[in-house]
């Protein structure tokens, strides 16, 4: 017989127990933490010493053992101190895609101290300057692609370089990664204290420059063992996924970016925790993924709601094999209803899940699965036992169940501050909690409910309208791929409400069809009255999200 929340709760957090929580200082204020916490990234990496030969990464045609990665963290890490100086507290940025060498880099960096920079592979020069001037990274690592990009910033950003998979002649100031790694060499001895800064990530960027969120080994550590309690709450009231046909030899399959915080922590450093073989993509391509998901044998599917939405719609949906799938879930953004629905009835054997972090919070949030997420596919879930979670008003009084407001985080998962930026820092953060800038609700049973981002939220005539209520109407529309609902000024509503659609391959939708369409489940006020229709994919940024304020802007040219 299944547990309750509170049992389970209980039956792990409680004294003794494995996920026990106790009470610490952190940062001067008193916080919930988990007792058996590693104490630093270079514990945890310690780990992969004890798998031995067997295999961790597919990337390509490549497989690395964990012996493979530990040789070449060890090497990365000798020369890091030895060769470049790198002390503790130094920072040291990474821009590359996903490659085996992206892991190598995070975890020697860590592992000697150093703080690790990852910093967005999109990025341009312009932007890649940016980012190496306001971290003071003394050295980035990166890919060939990155190499043309970093050379003529070097000098300016006083920093040095190291090229992993480059070909041809390098740049003065770049060094290549097989003459620089020491294969064989020793880990070098650094002793780290668990509140020291590990990693700087910078935010999305799609208004203004973006910040670098820096966050403590704890703070990391504490989101890590956050989802490894949650995962086993999960199977202890049966809200989990169903186990799969290949869950004796558990893999996940990294389609998300690294320097994204969901790529990053529960993915990439979660396979530590849990073991699991991790099998990385080049790049996403849905087709690409159920092939992998056959071959490998994936276990766990983690992407935006956008990626699990484009499996489904795959031709190759149906031929191939995906018994393995315990669990397709996804972060980053709402997923819709309809979308809940048809993986649960899409996939045999895995289960619906949604995860609500940020990077501020190291990804770890409310998480809802399977048969919870079925009853409540609108909410995001409860939250982890290691976190509190509140929603205010305007004057930041804490409001009751089922009333709307900012919902806000309190734990020690949390970041320590923006790098170099006390104003903002201190915006966002207040007496250890952490404003999100999202609005919902809590409801009886304490689950959340997340409305909208306060700044996608559509003031029109002094009616609140949630665009992700309206997005998730429009995707039950059966030719919708999908779609984003955004405000448009107006002279004298302040704003009203518009959409930009993607069709599916093969169907036409009109405006007055999809308005009747929506009349019929949403308020006439919520129907969208500026609306386009394309064909092509809607602009996203590197972690999948659609960037909204681009839509809005041709929207508005063209209106």
């Amino acid at each position: 017989m299944n547990m309750t929340w509170d049992e389970a709760v209980s039956t792990l957090t409680g004294s003794g127990c494995p996920f026990e929580i106790t009470t610490q200082e952190v940062m001067g204020l008193p916080t919930k933490v988990y007792s058996r916490t590693p104490n630093s990234l270079r514990d945890l990496f310690m780990i992969a010493r004890l798998y031995g030969d067997k295999p961790y990464l597919v990337y390509e045609d490549e497989t690395w053992s964990y012996t493979d990665l530990v040789q070449h963290i060890d090497g990365l890490a000798h020369a890091l101190v030895h060769s470049y100086g790198i002390e503790k507290g130094d920072r040291v940025a990474i821009a590359m895609r996903n490659y085996p060498e992206w892991i190598v880099a995070f975890a020697a960096i860590t592992s000697i101290g150093g703080i690790a920079v990852a910093l967005n592979a999109w990025w341009v020069t312009d932007e890649l300057e940016y980012g190496l001037k306001d971290s003071g990274s003394k050295l980035v690592i990166v890919d060939e692609e990155r190499v043309k990009r970093i050379a003529p910033i070097l000098e300016a950003a006083k920093a040095e370089a190291i090229a992993i998979r480059a070909t041809g002649e390098l740049p003065p100031g770049i060094d290549r990664y097989e003459d620089v790694i020491q294969l064989g060499a020793e880990m070098p001895e650094i002793g780290i204290d668990t509140d020291d800064d590990a990693t700087i990530l910078y935010t999305s960027g799609t208004t203004g420059f973006p910040k670098g969120a820096v966050s403590t080994h704890r703070a990391v550590l504490s989101a890590l063992v956050g989802f490894a309690c949650r995962a086993e709450i999960g199977k202890l009231t049966g809200s989990g996924g169903e186990v799969g046909a290949g869950e004796d030899d558990p893999a996940v399959i990294l389609c998300v970016p690294l320097f994204h915080v969901t790529g990053l922590v529960p993915v990439m450093m979660g396979t530590f925790v849990s073991g699991s073989r991790l099998v990385m993509m080049h790049r996403w391509d849905p087709d690409r993924a159920l092939e992998l998901i056959e071959r490998e044998r994936i276990t766990t599917f983690v992407g935006v709601p956008t990626m699990s939405w484009e499996l489904l719609e795959s031709p190759d949906f149906a031929r191939r094999d995906t018994s393995s799938l315990s669990s397709v879930s996804g972060g980053g953004a709402p997923a819709p209803p309809e979308l809940v629905r048809r993986i649960e009835d899409g996939f045999d054997t895995a289960r619906p899940g949604i995860g609500y972090g940020m990077t501020e919070t190291n990804a770890l949030g409310p998480q809802n699965s399977g048969n919870d997420y079925v009853a409540k596919p609108t909410s995001a879930g409860r939250v982890s036992p290691s976190m509190d979670i509140s929603v205010i008003d305007e004057k930041g009084n804490v409001l009751g169940p089922n009333e709307r407001g900012e919902i806000c985080f309190r734990g020690a998962n949390l970041i320590r501050c923006y790098w170099g930026k006390p104003d903002e820092t201190a915006e966002v953060i207040s007496d250890g909690w952490l404003k999100s800038g999202d609005i919902g609700w809590l409801d009886d049973d304490g689950f959340i409910f997340v409305a909208d981002r306060a700044k996608d939220m559509v003031l029109r005539a002094g009616e609140n309208i949630y665009s992700a209520e309206v997005e998730a109407a429009i995707y039950e529309h059966p030719g919708v791929y999908e779609a984003a609902v955004y405000g448009v000024p107006h002279e004298r509503l302040g704003e009203e409400v518009a959409t930009t659609v993607m069709v599916k391959a093969g169907r036409s939708i009109d405006a007055k069809e999809l308005q009747d369409f929506l009349s019929e489940r949403i308020a006439k006020f919520k129907v969208p009255t500026h609306m386009k229709f394309v064909t092509e994919q809607l602009p996203r940024n590197a972690s999948g999200k659609i960037l909204k304020r681009e839509l809005r802007e041709v929207m508005i040219k063209e209106s």
